[in-house]
């Protein structure tokens, strides 16, 4: 009887081993975990790395990865691995996990990659929006260009890439500062006026393509704004450096009509008040022309002074060939409106 009772929990025991990888695989309430993913087969691995009491750890096992590193059991013994079909199943299982970590890393941005692949790209493009003439084809993917900024403000390259933009724009300002030194007092007006129309222009793509960078770095960092801290760029490094010699001639272009046209004259007028208001003080009636309100309201007493000033104007146009002409008939065109219109309304009225 005893040999049979030992026969018998032997036989129970060999079969205790398939039924402790069932209950790997099923919790409490027989779900099974091993066809839902990770956590099933991460216990399932465990328990075939414990293998029987006492047995030696699988060779490799230990330095597979942190995870499935060779534990101790409580009393000090490795937990070996059950065979090789286990110990196949605990490797592949630490390079899955090994891979996916690898996966992530890869998906880091460190700041050789920042110096070497994605600002050349930025530098690029903003190359050609500061150099480009008004109605030019870029080849350029706005997209990817979006997309770099966005990479590089979530890898926290914020700071690199608003000191290297600042840095490069101010390189390209000081250029064009020196260009404008180097222009003739006829050509100088001209020139200014190209150098502010294209950089506002080109500030019309820069500081949208730098949106994620001005929102989480600039605005809530800095308290600033990108476009404003482009625009005093401009002032510093160009306006504030040929005020001087460039509002001397505009009031004397202004004595002289038509010297330079008058779309010209109303964007570098309108321009300088965008870029410094007070400087206004240092011509206020060319200023008045072009921007409203900025003379005080006009008074009833100094209505005779108003008037001498504009037949002054009158004179100076007729010195410079602008003739009045007969002001005592009709243009033809307006004869024949005014005779067509009547007879329609006498036309109606009849009816």
């Amino acid at each position: 009887m005893e040999e049979e009772e030992e026969s018998m929990e032997e036989e129970g025991g060999g079969g205790g081993g398939g039924g402790g990888v069932e209950a790997a695989m099923d919790d409490q309430n027989h779900n099974n975990w091993g066809s839902g993913g990770g956590y099933g087969r991460h216990l399932l691995g465990d328990r075939l790395l414990r293998g029987p009491a006492g047995s030696p750890p699988l060779p490799g096992a230990a330095e597979a990865n942190g995870v499935l590193r060779g534990a101790e059991t409580p009393g000090g013994a490795h937990r070996g691995a059950a065979g090789p079909a286990a110990g196949a199943g605990a490797i592949a299982a630490a390079i899955n996990i090994n891979a996916s970590t690898s996966k992530f890393l890869m998906n880091v941005i460190t700041i050789e990659d920042y110096k070497s692949t994605y600002w050349p790209k930025l530098d690029s493009a903003i190359d050609q929006l500061l150099t480009q003439s008004p109605g030019d084809y870029i080849p350029i993917s706005y997209e990817q260009i979006y997309s770099c900024v966005y990479k590089c403000v979530c890898q926290q390259h914020s700071e690199q890439m608003y000191s290297d933009l600042i840095k490069k724009i101010t390189n390209h300002l000081e250029r064009v500062s020196k260009e404008l030194q180097a222009s003739p007092p006829d050509l100088y007006i001209e020139r200014f006026n190209v150098a502010l129309g294209q950089y506002m222009g080109a500030l019309q793509s820069i500081v949208p393509l730098f949106i994620y960078m001005n929102k989480f770095y600039i605005e809530t960092k800095l308290n600033r704004d990108l476009k404003d801290d482009l625009i005093k760029l401009f002032t510093e490094h160009v306006a504030e450096k040929h005020i001087y010699n460039l509002m001397p001639l505009l009031l004397e272009a202004q004595s002289t009509p038509f010297q330079i046209t008058p779309s010209t004259m109303a964007n570098i007028v309108k321009g300088l008040y965008t870029l410094r208001p007070e400087w206004v003080q240092m011509a206020p009636a060319l200023f008045s022309k072009f921007i409203p309100n900025i003379l005080p309201p006009a008074v009833e007493s100094e209505l005779q002074e108003y008037a001498a000033q504009d037949q002054k104007l009158q004179r100076e146009l007729m010195q410079n060939g602008f003739a009045r002409g007969d002001q005592s008939r009709k243009r033809a065109g307006e004869e024949l409106t005014y005779n067509g219109s009547s007879t329609c309304a006498s036309s109606r009225g009849y009816r």
